[in-house]
C-alpha cells in the first residue's frame, strides 16, 4: 500500500438476490484474478473474505459483474494503480445491482461490517457525497468526472467516485442508512465479520477455504468454526 488517509469502497457485481452467494462470487472474482476484501450478501447477511484488510484488493478498475458464462481472466494482468493508495483500501463487493439501491434491502450483518471498518479507524464520513445512480454514473463515466481531492481525504466511497475508474455501481444508495448503524468499535475489538456460518456443507466450506483467506487481527477472541478451521487447515 502507497500511504495516505485510510477508505472503504463499496462496489456492486450487477447481480439480483439469490442469483449466487458469496462464496461463490468470491471464487469467482479470485479465480478472475480481481479479489476484492469482502464480499457481502445484504439479503441474507452472508460474508466471504478473500484478502487481508492490509493487502491491496484488484477489483477496482476491473468490470463490474459476476459472468456466469466462461469468460477470460480480467485481473491477471496490472490492476488499476487505485487499488494500492491509501494506508488501506478496503473493497467490499455487494451482491446488487446499482439500478437497485442494496440500501432498501435489510443489509443484513452491516453492523458487523462497519464495526470491522470502525476497529480500522475509517472514519464514517462520504467525502464525495452521495453516489449518482446508475444512468448518472453512466454519463460521468463517460466524462471520467473524479475529484482526487476528494479520494485524498479517506473515508466511505462508492466505485463510481473513485479516480481512474469507470464503474458505474453502487448507484444511489442512502449514504446515511449506510454508514448510520451500530455504535464505532473500538481499535483491538473482536469483529464477526469473516466469521463462516456453522451450517456450510462440507462441498461449501472446500470452496470457502480455497476462495477465502481470513484476517485474523480482529478475531483472537472469537470462538473457533471447528469445520471451517479443519478445511482451512487442509488446504495450506
Amino acid at each position: 500500500m502507497q500511504g495516505g488517509a485510510p477508505r472503504v469502497v463499496w462496489l456492486t457485481l450487477d447481480t439480483a438476490p439469490h442469483e449466487i452467494s458469496a462464496i461463490s462470487a468470491a471464487q469467482r472474482l479470485n479465480e478472475e484474478g480481481r479479489p476484492c476484501h469482502l464480499v457481502w450478501d445484504p439479503m441474507t447477511g452472508s460474508i466471504a473474505q478473500l484478502l487481508p484488510v492490509v493487502r491491496a484488493g484488484r477489483a477496482l478498475g476491473t468490470r463490474e459483474h459476476i459472468y456466469y458464462e466462461p469468460a477470460p481472466p480480467c485481473g491477471r494482468r496490472d490492476s488499476a494503480l487505485v487499488n494500492r493508495e491509501g494506508r488501506l483500501c478496503v473493497q467490499i463487493a455487494v451482491l446488487s445491482s446499482a439500478r437497485e439501491p442494496f440500501t432498501s434491502s435489510p443489509m443484513l450483518r452491516l453492523g458487523d461490517i462497519l464495526g470491522w471498518l470502525d476497529s480500522w479507524q475509517i472514519p464514517r464520513r462520504w467525502p464525495a457525497g452521495q453516489p449518482a445512480g446508475s444512468l448518472e454514473a453512466e454519463h460521468r463515466k463517460a466524462e471520467r468526472v473524479h475529484s482526487r481531492a476528494l479520494w485524498a481525504r479517506g473515508g466511505h466511497y462508492g466505485a463510481s467516485q473513485v479516480p481512474d475508474c469507470n464503474s458505474t455501481g453502487p448507484g444511489s444508495i442512502d449514504i446515511e442508512q449506510l454508514t448510520g448503524a451500530g455504535t464505532p468499535r473500538r481499535r483491538g475489538e473482536p469483529s464477526p465479520v469473516a466469521r463462516s456460518e456453522t451450517a456450510l456443507s462440507e462441498a461449501a466450506l472446500s470452496e470457502a477455504a480455497a476462495a477465502i483467506r481470513l484476517d485474523r487481527r480482529n478475531l483472537r477472541d472469537l470462538p473457533p468454526d471447528a469445520a471451517l478451521e479443519a478445511a482451512l487447515a487442509a488446504a495450506r
